[in-house]
Order: structure tokens, then C-alpha cells, then sequence
């Protein structure tokens, strides 16, 4: 029976990062909740009554949940390959932004919902800024349904992503 997974849409930048956080995982998170658990162990022999080697056991439950769901996600990745030239946002383009009801000024990079990082400025293609401002052009205004409220804003340019790890 095939699983039914979904493509998701990753920069190569975020493809990196996903991908160093699951080495690192891998290699050095296993190991310190292996070295936690052993740890544990011999500091009490009722492995039952132990909380210190019941919460590793947990935390190494979470970790090994992590990893299958890293190596799941990548293994259904497609790198975005924007087009800089064409004129139109794409994911992996940063795009500079006015909010027209506060004159601030913005600039966001269009990601893949597995890269997603807001406080970072990188905005999902998935979110309601995403969907409202893929497609469109130098000069478009833009009225997004955000879940705090309509935004206004037009799109001052359209440059290619710097990659950041």
C-alpha cells in the first residue's frame, strides 16, 4: 500500500537547513538521550520508578517522532526554482512590501510551508500573505484576509532570495 504523501515546495535554502537539523538529530541528538537514558539507568535500578530515565525515554520518543517526520517531509520536497527575470513573485523570492493603512515598509522572503519562519521574515506560500501576493507584480496592491484583519499593501519589488542557513 503507498503512502500517500504529499509534495511539498522547499528553497534550496530551507531544503539545507531541514537537512542539517536532521544530521544533526540524528547524530548528536541521539546520542545525548542515549548517554541521558544509560545515565539514568545506573544511577537507579527500578527503571520504573525512575523519573529522570521516564522523561529521556519520552524526550527520545519526541526525538525519533522529529526525525521520522523530517525525513518524511524531504523525501517529498521540491525545490522552488523561482524565476527572477519573469517579473511575478514566486517562492524563494524576497519581496519588499508598504503596507498602505501605516506607510511601514516590509521585506519578506516567499517560503515553503516547512520553512516557515514569520519572525524571521520568511512567509509561507500557504499562509493568506503568500496565497494573496504569489503571481502578482511590481506596483500590484494587494489586499490580504489575514486572521488579525484586512492588510493593504503594494508590492515595491521582487528580488532573489538571499540564502540563509
Amino acid at each position: 500500500m503507498e503512502s500517500a504523501m504529499t509534495e511539498t515546495v522547499i528553497t534550496s535554502a530551507g531544503l539545507a537547513r531541514l537537512s542539517d537539523e536532521l544530521e544533526r538529530l540524528r547524530t548528536d541528538g541521539r546520542r545525548e538521550i542515549t548517554e541521558r537514558i544509560r545515565s539514568a539507568v545506573s544511577t537507579d535500578a527500578d527503571v520504573n520508578a525512575n523519573t529522570d530515565y521516564l522523561a529521556a525515554r519520552e524526550e527520545q520518543a519526541q526525538l525519533e517522532y522529529r526525525i521520522a517526520r523530517l525525513e518524511e517531509r524531504l523525501a517529498a520536497a521540491r525545490i522552488a526554482e523561482p524565476d527572477a527575470g519573469n517579473g511575478l513573485v514566486d517562492v524563494g523570492e524576497r519581496v519588499r512590501v508598504r503596507d498602505l493603512d501605516t506607510g511601514k515598509r516590509h521585506v519578506y522572503e516567499l517560503v515553503g510551508a516547512l520553512e516557515s519562519d514569520p519572525a524571521a521574515g520568511r512567509v509561507s506560500v500557504e499562509s493568506p500573505f503568500g496565497r494573496a501576493i504569489i503571481g502578482r507584480r511590481r506596483g500590484d496592491e494587494v489586499v490580504v484576509e489575514a486572521p488579525r484583519g484586512r492588510i493593504r499593501v503594494r508590492i515595491l519589488g521582487i528580488d532573489a532570495a538571499v540564502a540563509t542557513p
